[in-house]
């Protein structure tokens, strides 16, 4: 029996392995669009694998931290010319990708590649296309602004920053008022990830082009008031940050910006960690946000909304690579206890950019209906 089990494993295995080997890679790579002008390296191919070429003459390792799971990233090989080079094992989930380059046991940013800050860091950023890229593709269509804004935080005597989607047209119809979206980020990145690394404000403006959403203002702000390390978010309050969102931003945004200031016209939806913070403030402050949505940041249950006043759009959503059934599950429960409840699954991707574009795409035109 045992010598059964064993052979039946070394087949299994060695077909695995005849299957591996029989996959060819097909050499029609071409510069990933978020290189820094000129550049070559970073590579991908058409079949979503990543190529990498380093310049690091005097080195003796080097390893780039993008590559399949388990597998410790993407070793490179020296060649000739002082270059490293080397391509992932295997094709990666459509989308963005943070990464690094580790060189004899040092962390750096590839030179070819540019910065998005992600991490707590910032770290190069790789884009493998997609099937579904045209929804958040730039197009030859009214764009909305994007602009930097400064507001008085008291609670943390600071100025704190946040930076504003505003519709096509905001600046012409100068009586127009607008819903807002509160939009968080996830951990280890900032206030810049949503319109940078998420690219919210050409999916806003293509789904606004396509008449398939009633234009809203969008609110992006840094959802930290205190530094908390790897590993360390049992020690994060969501008080303090509360008090800066709803009581010092919020003011700001509605007395700066022509907003419809009331519960009805306003949302709150953030992407994992800015999940986790919106499930609990929407629950802290029911009476402040009449839309709710977690995109791989967590559930809401019946029994914790019970005696609230009723959200208009709970909306749930991840990567089919997370946890699907729960999502699902989570939004049916939902349904049955008379919410209006969406729940949403990105196909083929994890916890990663291409789930939260996606997500956020199949939100916006259900808010503020």
């Amino acid at each position: 029996m045992i010598r059964n089990t064993i052979a039946v494993v070394l087949a299994y295995a060695l077909a695995q392995t005849a299957s591996f080997s029989q996959t060819t890679v097909t050499e029609d790579f071409k510069p990933s669009t978020l290189n820094q002008p000129g550049q070559e390296y970073p590579q991908v191919n058409s079949q979503g694998y990543a190529r990498f070429r380093i310049k690091a003459p005097q080195a003796d390792s080097v390893r780039v931290s993008l590559g399949l799971g388990g597998k410790g990233g993407t070793l490179l090989s020296r060649s000739d010319d002082g270059f490293w080079v080397g391509t992932t094992g295997g094709p990666m989930d459509e989308g963005f990708h943070y990464y690094n380059v580790n060189i004899d046991g040092g962390k750096f940013n590839d030179p070819g590649a540019k910065n998005y800050y992600g991490s707590v860091r910032w770290e190069s950023g790789i884009e493998i296309p997609a099937h579904d890229q045209d929804f958040y593709a730039l197009k030859d269509v009214p764009h909305g602004h994007v602009q930097q804004v400064l507001f008085p935080s008291k609670s943390t005597n600071t100025s704190r920053r946040a930076f504003v989607y505003t519709p096509p047209g905001y600046e012409k119809e100068s009586s127009k008022k607008y819903p807002v979206l509160y939009l968080q980020h996830g951990w280890g990145e900032d206030e810049t990830a949503w319109s940078n690394q998420g690219h919210a404000n050409l999916i806003m403006d293509n789904l606004i082009a396509e008449g398939k959403i009633k234009p809203f203002i969008i609110v992006m702000t840094y959802g930290m008031t205190n530094e908390v390390r790897m590993g360390g978010m049992r020690n994060f309050k969501i008080e303090p940050f509360q008090t800066v969102l709803v009581d010092e931003l919020i003011p700001y945004v509605d007395s700066h910006f022509r907003t419809m200031a009331n519960r009805s016209n306003r949302a709150m939806a953030g992407l994992s960690m800015g999940g986790m913070e919106t499930h609990t403030i929407t629950l802290n402050k029911p009476e402040v946000f009449g839309y709710y949505g977690l995109l791989s940041g967590g559930l809401y249950t019946p029994e914790e909304l019970k005696d609230q006043p009723k959200a208009k759009l709970l909306f749930i959503s991840c990567g089919s690579k997370e946890r699907p059934e729960a999502v699902k599950k989570a939004a049916e429960d939902l349904k049955k206890a008379g919410y209006n409840a969406v729940s949403y699954v990105s196909a083929d991707t994890g916890h990663e950019f291409q789930t939260w574009r996606r997500s956020l795409h199949e939100l916006a035109p259900l808010l503020f209906k």
